[in-house]
């Protein structure tokens, strides 16, 4: 398994939020390293940390510090207490962005992750460890009482929302016009200073997403050694460590050599074929990009030409296209994708079906005119 800069990445910051954990939520995650991976474990114990503040804070235990909530006072939480937990999770709010103040609610997903994590660590304590004797923690687990809420969905729904959410037909070229030939007429002079330093990096990140289709922490984890510009592929590591090869549209390749003919002059950036492909100047010295800095570059752009995206909306954009060029070809759009299970690019498909019927009824118009 390939150990990736997300991996050792949120190892570190897993290792830096533990030392204000529990003994036994240590143990928990050391007991789960081999079996989940550091970014769901990181994700995991941020819940336990802001279920054991709300505990606090609502003088459910009576210490002051989460380092010293024993097990034992986890046993004897009422099942009121835990829903009321869940309650206030699911009424809080995020923001959507560090440099904006847009907010948005918790949904159902997240919610369930949530669950999700605390019934794992509560079926830990109760089932799976032994503490003396071959005896758990404690036996009462309340969270067994918690129900995960289904989010229920057929292909269809999902493939509408993903149609309002995305470039459609030929909106993806307009946005990359955009970006190349107007974006800059709407900033001021600091910010202009500051797009026309990372003009051809940026540019080469959305021309990658919408050109390729892959994963933003993909992208991040990208070397120079990666990019084969002779049979027009990327190798990239997917989930779970598996590295795979990706197809990428000849245009995005060019943009990309556009990124690396000022690379090294403008990011003090090595030209190794080890060295991290995607980077930034911090304090005169090179750093590979972040997630959330390829996050945040993404909403910017995008909400300055239409709506705010993710880089997993314009993944969906590429696989909806790739869908309607193909004629759903669902093989080729596993592998393009990285997908295990056919449904999920069979969501494209019925993407690519709307567009279909939208079509039709505008041919239809034509008759009723006459």
């Amino acid at each position: 398994m390939a150990i990736t800069k997300q991996h050792e990445y949120y190892e570190k910051r897993l290792e830096v939020l533990l030392k204000d954990m529990p003994e036994y939520v240590v143990k928990y995650v050391d007991d789960k390293l081999d079996i989940r991976s550091p970014l769901t474990l990181y994700n995991y114990t941020r819940d336990f940390k802001e279920f054991f503040g709300w505990l606090i804070a609502e003088d459910l235990v009576t210490c002051s510090s989460i380092r010293d909530i024993t097990a034992e006072s986890l046993e004897f939480l009422s099942l009121d207490d835990v829903n009321n937990y869940f309650k206030f999770i699911s009424r809080k709010k995020y923001k959507v962005s560090k440099k904006d103040n847009e907010t948005k609610k918790i949904d159902t997903r997240t919610v369930n992750r949530h669950k999700s994590s605390l019934r794992s660590l509560f079926k830990y304590l109760t089932v799976e460890a032994e503490v003396s004797a071959g005896k758990p923690y404690f036996e009462r687990n309340v969270m067994e009482k918690i129900p995960i809420k289904k989010v229920s969905e057929t292909l269809n729904e999902r493939a509408k929302k993903i149609t309002d959410k995305i470039f459609i037909e030929d909106k993806d070229v307009d946005f990359l016009e955009y970006v190349q030939n107007e974006y800059a007429a709407s900033l001021s002079p600091a910010q202009l200073r500051y797009f026309k330093r990372d003009k051809e990096r940026d540019y080469a990140i959305l021309s990658l997403f919408l050109g390729s289709g892959i994963r933003v922490n993909e992208l991040t984890n990208l070397r120079i050694k990666d990019i084969d510009f002779g049979a027009k592929e990327i190798s990239v590591i997917r989930k779970g460590g598996k590295k795979d090869t990706v197809s990428i549209t000849p245009s995005s390749l060019e943009d990309i050599t556009r990124y690396l003919d000022v690379r090294k002059e403008k990011y003090k950036a090595g030209e190794g074929e080890n060295e991290y492909l995607f980077v930034k100047n911090f304090k005169g010295q090179p750093e590979p990009l972040t997630n959330r800095a390829v996050e945040d570059i993404v909403y910017k752009y995008t909400k300055s030409f239409d709506k705010r995206m993710s880089p997993h909306k314009l993944r969906h954009t590429y696989a909806t296209n790739l869908a309607e060029q193909t004629g759903g070809d669902i093989p080729l759009i596993m592998n393009q994708l990285g997908h295990t299970q056919s449904d999920i690019s069979l969501l494209y498909i019925n993407t690519t079906r709307e567009k279909q019927r939208l079509a039709a009824e505008l041919m239809d118009q034509r008759r009723k005119k006459k």
